[in-house]
């Protein structure tokens, strides 16, 4: 089965806690302070695999997770950084985020590795902060947590040749006769929701990879039914094979069925419109109008197009057309297959504002990813830890903000889960 959709979950490393330790050494009563920091959080890559054109194993592993950084030790021992993780995609492979819909990146260049989500940095250890004035620091600053994010991956499909046509005109058939493939067939419409791969390989020594498309309808271009997620995999294939019931056993004329294909493919997109096109006019074996095939061969005429003549049940003509597909696909250009679209790239930077202040009457609330990692990484009911929290609180521009909305002494501030009176 190909698959070209998964959503899976992304968490990158926690930095390792500083260490708050001190010295011992013999005949050193108080020996000063020797706590080292914690290592970096790994970070979560995204990288190209030239030899993966499915989404397929994301159905079994749903979260991925960068190793964490080793905690801080005595004697200023600083902890291991965490490995990184690198997850490998298909070439083609566009990454969203899960929650705003928004391009991460497009995985589409040969030997492409992009950084999505960069590890938590280690904490310090109490070495950092001995002074003068304090010479003995009991506290240590923990390590930043990792990031974690859901993100989805879509992967246009990447094959030589697509079988489009009509629901049940025998798609699926073709590709189980010519490929090791095995999709579900039955007679009636949209077996296949999904498109099924396979690699062709004929009598001379060539390959390709072939793949029957899901049977688009009339109304496909304007999103009727499964539409346009079944016309967004014909984009990236060289050559098309326009599989039509020449039997008619539908009820539907085979000129007309071509006509109304075509016209979807048009309305989808003009370039797919004039992809090479080959027809292929199936279940010969339960022709019983020899018309039905001269109007279509009068079409195939008119168009300057090929035509052939199968049946998928029999296999009469699939030698003579897959071969002829092999020497065809030697002639089309190799296009880059990833086609540059014009999106919005969403980069994982760090935010304009990492904290707002928002205003109650005598109570302020401070909150933002800024506020999330420092008090994540301070204790607060030691009293030189919340020292330090003070500090960089008024570093971070905290203090000149909650001035700015009118705080006053004995005001009310509340951070996270904590709540303080304001002192100037």
């Amino acid at each position: 089965m190909f698959v070209d959709y998964a959503k899976i979950i992304i968490e990158s490393g926690k930095g390792g806690d500083g260490a708050a330790t001190f010295r011992r050494e013999k005949y050193v009563a108080a020996g000063g302070p020797d706590g080292g920091d914690g290592g970096k959080g790994g970070d979560i890559y995204f990288e190209v695999d030239p030899d993966s054109n499915t989404l397929i194993d994301f159905r079994f592993t749903k979260k991925f997770k960068a190793k964490n950084g080793e905690n801080g030790s005595g004697n200023r021992c600083f902890g291991k950084s965490g490995e990184d993780l690198t997850i490998k995609v298909p070439k083609g492979t566009i990454v969203k985020d899960a929650e705003t819909g928004k391009v991460i990146v497009d995985m589409s260049e040969d030997g492409q590795r992009e950084l999505i989500l960069k590890g938590g940095r280690g904490g310090k250890g109490n070495v950092h902060f001995a002074t003068s004035t304090r010479q003995a620091p009991h506290f240590a600053i923990d390590g930043e947590k990792g990031k974690l994010k859901e993100v989805i991956l879509e992967l246009k499909l990447l094959a030589d040749v697509g079988l489009v046509g009509f629901p049940n005109v025998g798609k699926s058939t073709i590709l189980s006769r010519v490929t090791a493939a095995t999709p579900k067939i039955a007679d009636y419409h949209f077996t296949t929701i999904d498109p099924n791969l396979g690699v062709v390989k004929t009598e001379h020594g060539d390959s390709f990879v072939l793949a029957d498309i899901p049977g688009i309808i009339e109304g496909a271009s304007d999103g009727v039914g499964l539409g346009i997620q079944f016309l967004r995999h014909v984009e990236r294939t060289r050559l098309l094979l326009h599989v039509i019931d020449v039997a008619g056993t539908e009820g539907r004329n085979p000129v007309d069925d071509f006509n109304k294909i075509n016209e979807e493919l048009k309305k989808y997109s003009e370039k797919l419109a004039g992809r090479k096109q080959i027809i292929v006019a199936n279940k010969i074996d339960s022709m019983q109008d020899e018309n039905n095939y001269k109007e279509l061969e009068e079409l195939a005429k008119n168009n300057d197009l090929e035509i052939f003549k199968i049946s998928a049940v029999t296999g009469e003509g699939l030698n003579e057309l897959f071969n002829y597909v092999a020497e065809i696909i030697k002639t089309l250009p190799k296009e880059d297959i990833v086609e540059p679209e014009e999106r919005m790239i969403y980069t994982l930077e760090e935010e304009e504002n990492p904290f707002t202040v928002i205003r109650n009457n005598n109570e302020f609330t401070v909150e933002g990813s800024a506020i999330d990692r420092l008090m994540a990484r301070v204790n607060t009911e030691d009293n030189e830890s919340f020292a330090y929290l003070q500090r960089m609180l008024k570093k971070l521009g905290i203090d000149d903000a909650l001035k700015a909305k009118g705080v006053k002494e004995g005001d009310t501030v509340n951070i996270l889960d904590w709540v303080f009176e304001w002192y100037d």
